[in-house]
């Protein structure tokens, strides 16, 4: 048995170093990128875009049943162990309002804010707890590339809705719609404030896993402009999230949002109080040496949470 990764939630499936023969049975393909590292121990290259999609494909197969999974060159591929991670401690957030019990069931519905090409966030939060989603997306490529993966698959059809969001500046407003109900919202906003940050990131990221690049550095990797950067960077995004949310504060119990940098979070506790909100929880995170942070608030006293959870989820079993 492979040592265990107590720094990921409990209830994730990925606390464990990847059993590669199991995997390569759920995807053989993924044989052709195993090789045995210079530990002794076989791993793939995960500077190699291929490698890293393959191994995704192995994944989302072997653990959540998910037979189609692809997306276009270019765009993000995101690390599952630590997607699922956000996904279970949402869990734990509508479970600390729901006496302690997870809801699970399709009519507990989320908003995945920037679905991507990649539709991880659904798959997870559907497939391992019953819910349904939302998925916002500005990039009609990327929309697109959801789209298949959610009609591809006959467990996500009916659970998984991708909507276009027409307008760069806005992210709640043209999406959340009148008599929409959302129990959670999340979001693994963009973190760089411009392409050229977003450029050096990845050179940063190529180097610290040993693969020393020139300048013809690829993002093939870490994703698309609109996955990667946005105009005042990570709190600029999270400031819009935030002034937004207010205008839907009866429509969602919990918004939510990654937050990259601690140093960013005294500024968005600025901005949640200047909104306004009722209560405010900062969930830490911890994957191998990183730690990272999501930050969720709600615009419902106790008193109003009570009555959302007794009208929506009902009794729970």
């Amino acid at each position: 048995m492979s040592a265990e990764k107590t720094s990921l939630h409990p209830r994730n499936k990925h606390r464990f170093r990847y059993d590669f023969p199991e995997l390569i049975k759920s995807h053989p393909e993924l044989k052709n990128y195993v090789a045995v590292n210079s530990y002794g121990d076989q791993s793939i290259d995960f500077s190699d875009p291929a490698a890293v999609k393959s191994l995704n494909k192995a994944l989302l197969k072997h653990f959540y049943g998910i037979s189609y999974w692809d997306i276009p060159a270019g765009y993000l591929c995101p690390p599952i162990p630590g997607r699922a991670d956000y996904v279970h401690y949402l869990a734990d957030l509508l479970a600390s309002v729901n006496n302690g019990v997870v809801p699970t069931r399709k009519s507990i519905r989320g908003l995945d804010v920037g679905i991507g090409a990649n539709c991880v966030y659904p798959i997870v939060g559907h497939q391992e707890y019953g819910w349904s989603f939302v998925g916002s997306e500005i990039n009609s490529e990327a929309i697109k590339a959801a789209k298949a993966i959610v009609s591809a698959n006959p467990e996500l059809a009916n659970a998984v809705v991708c909507r276009p969001q027409s307008n760069k500046h806005h992210i709640f407003k043209g999406i959340i719609k009148p008599g929409d109900l959302f129990d959670f919202s999340m979001c693994n906003p963009p973190f760089h404030s411009s392409a050229e940050e977003a450029q050096a990131g990845t050179k940063r990221k190529l180097q610290n896993l040993g693969k020393q690049r020139g300048k013809g550095v690829t993002l093939n990797f870490g994703g698309q402009n609109t996955e990667l950067w946005y105009e005042g960077g990570e709190v600029g995004f999270i400031r819009n999230m935030i002034e937004e949310s207010a205008a839907f504060g009866n429509q969602c119990l919990w918004f939510s949002t990654l937050v990259s940098k601690s140093s960013n979070l005294p500024f968005i506790y600025k901005m949640l109080q200047y909104a306004k909100v009722a209560e405010v929880r900062t969930v830490e995170m911890a994957q191998g040496q990183k730690i990272s942070r999501f930050v969720a608030w709600t615009f419902m006293d106790l008193q109003k949470q009570d009555s959302w959870v007794k009208t929506r989820w009902g009794q729970q079993v």
